[in-house]
């Protein structure tokens, strides 16, 4: 056995045990314990504050109870900076645990769907990261781990991780910050808690905010039709083959290219890489992820096509089958 291998075991022993304990004494892991533990610190308090919320993100401790914590403990300002560093130096722990444990394997053995989830997450790279970052759709500790599987650059990551948590950070410490106040009977109580609730409601909108950023330019169907009436566009249909031939039919005009194997087939639409396209499925969503694609990879006018094959048939429009 040499030292890399027996590195990489201690390694995997650590971060084992690391879990086991924190599952297991979980239920002391709160907020007035945390606040036991940095006020004994001293002049050290934010120091110790940050390096519990790292190994916390290392081993899948809840961050929700840190953040609002960090808000109660130092304030909104110097709480969101301690916050979000010590998240942040979490989540690049864990993505360097994870590639240097498993990304060569994972490499090495990905294929099929798991193989084009980790080309679409590599061909996105810091976006992807900014996306997950502003709307988490995953668990934030889970996704630190799984990030590091991918070629995503270690700079991008960090850079994007702490940037784009900082909305979340605000509203979350902003919170702590006001919860404390309320026990305490702070001044101006009232204020405090409608901005926080402000804060909240700013983060909850980011969710659709981003959705409609990504999906990118849209046209209407009788913008399409105009389109294909003066030859000005390509209509790219992105259903399956099956879909295309099958009980909605398709727009005369498209050409089929399902938006799983648009990635390996870029190639057969170069010509229109400064040429306007229109993007077409049954509705948004996958034309969204298509654009998302076509954009990635330089081309410069794309759009999708609201509604899809759905309000292209209701508005009782021809289609071919």
């Amino acid at each position: 056995m040499n030292n890399n291998q027996l590195i990489r075991i201690l390694l995997i022993l650590g971060l084992v045990a690391g879990i086991a304990l924190a599952v297991l004494f979980r239920d002391r892991f709160d907020a007035v314990a945390l606040e036991t533990w940095v006020s004994e610190a001293g002049v050290l308090a934010p120091v110790v504050f940050i390096l519990i919320y790292t190994l916390a993100t290392v081993f899948f401790l809840p961050g929700s109870v840190l953040t609002l914590a960090g808000g109660a403990l130092f304030g909104p300002v110097l709480g969101t900076l301690y916050n979000l560093t010590g998240a942040t130096l979490g989540a690049m722990l864990a993505f360097l645990i994870s590639r240097y444990l498993a990304s060569d394997w994972v490499t090495g053995k990905a294929g099929g769907r798991v193989k084009q989830l980790i080309n679409g997450v590599e061909a996105e790279g810091w976006r992807f990261v900014a996306f997950v970052r502003l709307v988490p759709l995953f668990p934030f500790n889970l996704l630190n781990y799984a990030l590091g599987l991918t070629r995503i650059r270690f700079l991008h990551y960090s850079i994007a991780s702490y940037v784009f948590m900082l909305p979340g950070a605000i509203a979350y410490t902003y919170l702590g910050f006001a919860g404390r106040e309320a026990i305490g009977g702070g001044e101006g109580l009232i204020q405090k808690i409608l901005i926080a609730l402000a804060l909240l409601a700013v983060v909850a909108f980011l969710p659709r905010f981003i959705a409609t950023i990504r999906r990118g330019p849209t046209i209407d169907i009788p913008e399409l039709k105009q389109r294909i009436d003066n030859n000005s566009t390509l209509i790219l249909d992105v259903r399956t083959a099956e879909d295309f031939i099958g009980e909605q039919g398709h727009i005369d005009a498209a050409i089929n290219i399902a938006v799983e194997e648009l990635q390996d087939r870029l190639d057969e639409l170069s010509e229109y890489l400064e040429r306007p396209i229109a993007i077409v499925c049954r509705t948004d969503k996958r034309s969204a992820k298509a654009a998302m694609l076509l954009t990635q990879a330089g081309f410069h006018d794309v759009h999708v096509v609201r509604g899809g094959m759905t309000k292209w048939i209701e508005a009782g429009l021809p289609v071919e089958r």
